[in-house]
C-alpha cells in the first residue's frame, strides 16, 4: 500500500504543485483502492505508473496549453496556417476553445474546452469527461473542475476515471498496451508508462524497494563521471538537473534534464555496464 515514504521517492516534487497532495494520496488510498476494486499491487502499480506519467508525478497537474505558433502548427496542422497559428500562440485559453470545442461534449463558442482542459492525475478532459467523474464520484466538477486537484479528491477522480475509462480489465491482465490505450486513447509515452509500471510494480513488492531518489541519482551521476561533482543532498537544483541533461545527451535521451523514468533506467543500466 502507498505510504509518504514511498509517495515522496516516487514523487519528489508531488508537492510543488498541490501542497499536501502527497499526504492527500496516502490518505485517502486505502478506501479508494477498495471502493473501486484494486485490491492487489498489481492494479495499484498499474494506476498509479499512469497516473506518474499523465500528471509528471504531480509537477503536471494542469494541461499545459503554452504552444508556440510552430507547436500549434506541428500538433494540429489541419487546425492552423502560420497566419493562425501566430495570432493563437501563448494563449492558452483560446488554445483550448480551439482544438477542444465540439468535441468532448464541449460546447462550440464557448470557453469549455478551457475551463474543462485536462487535469488531474489521469488528465481528465472534455465537459462529458468532467461530468460522467463529477456523477461516479458525487463532485460537482462542472461548476468546479479544479476539485479535481484538491489532496483529498485528487486520488478518487484518478482512480474513479480509471475504472470509467474501461482500465481496469487490462490491468487485471497485466496488459499496460491495453491500459494506456483505454486511458489516454492512443499509445502516446507507452515506454514512459512500462518504466513506471516497473517501478511501481518494485516500490509495491518488497518492504525495502529500490526507489530511485534524487540522492541516489546524484551518487550514482558522480560514480559516472558527473563534472562537478554533485553534492549528495537529495535537493533537485540546477547543478543536478545539468548534470541529468549532460546524462542524457550522452545516451541519446531527449535531454530535457529531468529524472524520467527512462533516465533512471539508463543511469541502472550505465552503473551496471560500468
Amino acid at each position: 500500500m502507498l505510504t509518504i515514504d514511498v509517495m515522496d521517492r516516487m514523487w519528489p516534487h508531488g508537492n510543488l504543485k498541490v501542497p499536501g497532495l502527497i499526504e492527500g494520496i496516502v490518505a485517502t488510498a486505502p478506501d479508494v483502492f477498495e471502493k473501486y476494486g484494486l485490491t492487489s499491487d498489481l492494479l495499484v502499480a498499474h494506476a498509479m505508473a499512469q497516473f506518474s506519467h499523465e500528471c509528471g508525478a504531480g509537477l503536471e497537474v494542469v494541461e499545459n496549453l503554452n504552444y508556440s505558433a510552430q507547436g500549434l502548427i506541428n500538433t494540429w496542422p489541419s487546425r492552423f496556417d502560420e497566419a493562425k497559428a501566430a495570432a493563437f500562440a501563448h494563449d492558452q485559453e483560446k488554445i483550448a476553445n480551439e482544438v477542444y470545442n465540439g468535441r468532448m461534449g464541449n460546447q462550440t463558442g464557448s470557453d469549455d474546452g478551457f475551463n474543462f482542459r485536462g487535469r488531474g492525475g489521469s488528465q481528465v478532459t472534455g465537459r462529458e469527461g468532467y461530468q460522467k467523474l463529477g456523477a461516479k464520484v458525487d463532485l460537482n466538477l462542472l461548476g468546479q473542475p479544479d476539485l479535481v486537484n484538491d489532496p483529498q479528491h485528487f486520488l478518487e477522480c484518478a482512480v474513479a476515471d480509471f475504472i470509467i475509462c474501461g482500465c481496469l480489465p487490462f490491468a487485471q491482465e497485466d496488459d499496460v498496451s491495453g491500459v494506456t490505450f483505454h486511458l489516454n486513447g492512443g499509445h502516446i509515452g507507452e515506454a514512459q508508462r512500462e518504466a513506471w509500471l516497473a517501478r511501481w510494480k518494485a516500490a509495491l513488492d518488497s518492504e525495502d524497494p529500490p526507489l530511485h531518489g534524487t540522492a541516489w541519482l546524484q551518487q550514482s551521476l558522480n560514480k559516472l563521471g558527473a563534472d562537478p561533482r554533485l553534492d549528495p543532498d537529495g535537493s533537485f537544483g540546477p547543478i543536478t538537473a545539468a548534470a541529468v541533461k549532460a546524462f542524457q545527451q550522452a545516451h541519446g535521451i531527449a535531454p530535457d534534464g529531468r529524472a524520467t523514468p527512462e533516465t533512471l533506467a539508463a543511469v541502472d543500466q550505465a552503473l551496471a555496464a560500468g
